[in-house]
């Protein structure tokens, strides 16, 4: 096999390229920069991207390919960044349902509450609309002004019993407590405790009092009674938990002039109706009033005893007993206060409420008993009551403290089960490795014998051999064993896939693709001894252009058949395309390297060739290669095939740049020479035409299909000036000086620690 083609076959070696990204709103040519290794492709003076940047991006890539206890680390870490993400958005997701569920828990029990004080007012305003009742209150009050007493009057002792017993029927059967009469001056004229017959201007009544003589039928926060009344237990004291709802009684124009109180017990409805609303074990709901002073009930009356915020009594209760205020440490955790509770700030609760506000509290605040807590809260100015629904912040957040015990654990298994398979396939993988090597150094792949190296690139080697029962001779491909991934072994399988559909003579053909026992995967193509277009040029300067026609031709022929099957090649170049002695006949063209080739249907080949790259060889690009390398089709293959027709014909390039991006630049808006005006020799028309359409910039003044350049060509006159016996002789004149050159690398794309995408070449050869 001669060197020409070793360098060929190398060059489909690493044609797995890493796609160069095009960023929409970037410049493309911003993403080139120079490379040295590239000069001789394009230009003697192109530069291309640094050494030093190359150098320092490989030994990047081979430290994390060598050092293999990277990865379980980079494993653990990234799963760790995961959870961490995932936690924080479940706990985001817990924090909106929390709020969510203490905003929905308290607009329900506040609307149960004004429900029930609605109900309240309701009867109030009945009662003091009542004709009974308003003409008792008349009697009443004639009967109690001291400026009428020298008048005739009833008796003050029956109008009382007398408005008393109208009275009883809705006092028992929506239990109200008892009632008062109050006239225009407070003053009060008719109870059901009569200690409390003659008193005024008494401070608990003046706010509800006042609203009421303003013609409201309202209600007011509850207050410690100012007479004995029996509590709940039954026992006379004073400061018994009370509530009144007050409606104005009008006289016959309507002018106020006195207000009905009906007594409730708080301590009933009042309170059951609050504590309804319950979050979980720790939630409670409790109405507070203006000073902060708790006027329900607490269901935590028990430990409030306990931590001496109540006295040690049977009958202490929570009700207008609690202030809410911040102790500054979890009491029920055994923290002591060490300043008297008054003079501690009010809860973050109370403080808003009484503000006038309304809020709600998911990143936690000390309660009345100093436990960290959830809460919502709202005001209600009408009755001068706050009401607020709270939860223990441990109880509401439990859910996320099980799951983040649950990451930490499975993270500390998976460093652990990492680790552990980290050093199983360390050991796993020097075994196989071994193997490998042992399976090439014995030179036998499957029914290959291998024989001496003649190619190799970044992703394997190519090896001459020989079929062991056929002794046919063959080229034989291997990836290296240090670079097997899934991607790469996808690659190497797709270029065999699409390169054995194709049949036609004058394109490479694929004899067999295998793995071995140890894991080595391989392909045998044919084995070929000629020169690729290339070298032909650089060797033996521009070819007659019968030649070029024959050349092209089979060129046409290859490709004809390739884009039949939906398949685009992508990187059609002189280096590409081998002249060769075949069957006793001379220049006989074989179309190598479909490593790029591309599958019209995308699904053919998603995730092989990223979206918006970059591939192929910038002297043969088409414009829409360059712009839109996703939207390549057939006649990109066309525009690279006049491409290769130029430099055939001339000696040189389309184009030739000091760099890339003049270069790209060209391709899209140039426009080419015509070969005739860069030779000396006469150039026939047909031809020239052809090359010319091939290299339009819009592709639908291009041949559309590879036989209709064919065509064209075949029509030029000088068609027939390059016969089989004028091959021949070339053949036999230049065959055994063919030139020989060090094998070549192809270019790849490569990052920058910048992030800059440049192209770098590992060879010597010119592209």
């Amino acid at each position: 096999m001669t060197d020409a083609f070793a360098r060929s076959v190398s060059d489909s070696i690493d044609h797995f390229p890493e796609p160069v990204p095009l960023w929409p709103s970037m410049n493309l040519f911003s993403l080139f920069r120079p490379d040295s290794q590239l000069q001789h492709s394009l230009h003697p003076q192109m530069a291309w991207a640094s050494k030093s940047v190359a150098t320092a991006v490989l030994r990047s890539g081979l430290f994390l390919k060598r050092q293999l206890w990277v990865w379980p680390v980079i494993a653990t870490v990234l799963l760790s960044v995961l959870a961490f993400m995932v936690q924080r958005s479940i706990a985001a997701t817990m924090k909106e349902n929390l709020q969510s569920q203490l905003q929905t828990l308290l607009a329900v029990e506040t609307e149960m509450l004004q429900n029930w004080i609605r109900m309240n007012t309701a009867n109030a305003a009945a009662l003091a609309n009542s004709q009974t009742i308003r003409e008792s209150v008349y009697d009443l009050l004639d009967a109690a002004d001291p400026a009428e007493a020298d008048k005739p009057r009833k008796d003050l002792g029956e109008i009382r019993r007398m408005l008393e017993k109208q009275l009883r029927p809705i006092l028992v059967s929506h239990s109200y407590a008892g009632y008062n009469v109050f006239d225009k001056s407070q003053r009060i004229v008719a109870a059901t405790t009569e200690e409390l017959i003659g008193r005024e201007a008494i401070p608990e009544f003046a706010g509800v009092l006042t609203r009421a003589l303003r013609g409201e039928t309202t209600i007011g926060p509850p207050f410690g009674s100012v007479v004995m009344l029996k509590d709940e237990t039954g026992r006379l004291r004073s400061g018994v938990p009370t509530m009144f709802v007050c409606a104005p009684v009008r006289d016959a124009s309507f002018e106020i002039v006195a207000v009905l109180a009906l007594r409730i017990r708080p301590e009933l409805e009042f309170t059951r109706i609050l504590q309804l609303g319950r979050f979980g074990e720790s939630g409670e709901t409790y109405a507070f009033d203006k000073t902060g002073l708790m006027v329900s009930n607490s269901r935590f009356d028990e430990e409030l005893i306990l931590t001496g915020i109540l006295p040690d009594r049977d009958d202490a209760r929570s009700i207008l007993n609690v202030q809410l205020r911040d102790p500054g440490g979890n009491m029920a955790e055994g923290f002591r206060p060490k300043v008297r509770r008054s003079e501690q700030p009010l809860t973050t609760s109370a403080t808003a409420a009484i503000a006038g506000g309304s809020g709600v509290n998911i990143e936690g605040y000390r309660n009345y008993r100093g436990v960290p807590s959830l809460g919502a809260w709202m005001w209600l100015p009408q009755y001068e009551l706050g009401v607020a629904t709270e939860v223990n912040m441990v109880e509401a957040y439990k859910p996320l403290t099980i799951l983040q015990w649950t990451f930490r654990s499975l993270l500390g298994l998976l460093a652990a089960s990492s680790f552990a398979i980290f050093l199983f396939s360390v050991r796993v993988a020097k075994l196989n490795r071994n193997a490998q090597m042992a399976a090439i150094e014995l030179k036998q792949l499957g029914q290959y014998t291998l024989e001496e190296k003649i190619g190799a690139g970044g992703m394997g080697v190519v090896y001459k051999g020989h079929h062991s029962m056929l002794r046919r001779p063959a080229a034989i491909k291997l990836l290296n064993i240090d670079k097997v991934t899934d991607a790469s072994i996808q690659r190497f399988e797709r270029e065999v896939k699409m390169t054995c559909q194709l049949n036609h003579p004058n394109t490479i053909a694929i004899y067999d693709y295998g793995r071995t026992p140890e894991g080595v995967f391989y392909y045998a193509m044919e084995f070929l001894d000629g020169i690729d277009l290339q070298t032909l040029v650089e060797q033996y300067g521009p070819q007659p252009e019968g030649r070029v026609i024959h050349i092209l031709l089979q060129i046409c022929g290859s490709l004809y058949e390739a884009h039949s099957l939906g398949l685009v090649h992508r990187d059609i170049k002189p280096a590409n395309i081998m002249l060769n002695r075949r069957g006793a006949e001379g220049d006989v063209v074989k179309v190598l390297d479909f490593g790029l080739v591309k599958a019209i249907d995308d699904a053919r080949q998603a995730g092989l060739t990223a979206i918006n790259s970059l591939t192929g060889t910038p002297l043969y690009m088409a414009p829409e290669s360059i712009q839109s390398p996703n939207s390549v089709d057939a006649r990109s293959d066309l525009y690279a095939v006049g491409a290769v027709g130029y430099f055939l014909l001339t000696g040189h390039p389309v184009f030739e740049a000091e760099n890339i991006v003049q270069l790209c630049q060209q391709h899209i808006d140039a426009i080419p020479i015509p070969p005739s005006q860069r030779i000396e020799q006469p150039i026939s028309t047909e031809v020239e035409n052809a090359l010319l359409r091939c290299l339009e910039k819009v592709r639908t003044r291009r041949p559309q299909t590879a036989r209709e350049l064919a065509q064209q060509l075949d029509r030029a006159p000088t068609k027939g000036d390059w016969s089989l016996e004028t091959a021949d002789e070339w053949w036999d004149l230049h065959q055994r000086d063919l030139p020989s050159a060090p094998p070549a690398v192809p270019s790849v794309a490569e990052k920058t620690p910048y992030g800059q995408t440049v192209l770098t070449n590992s060879g010597t050869r010119p592209q």
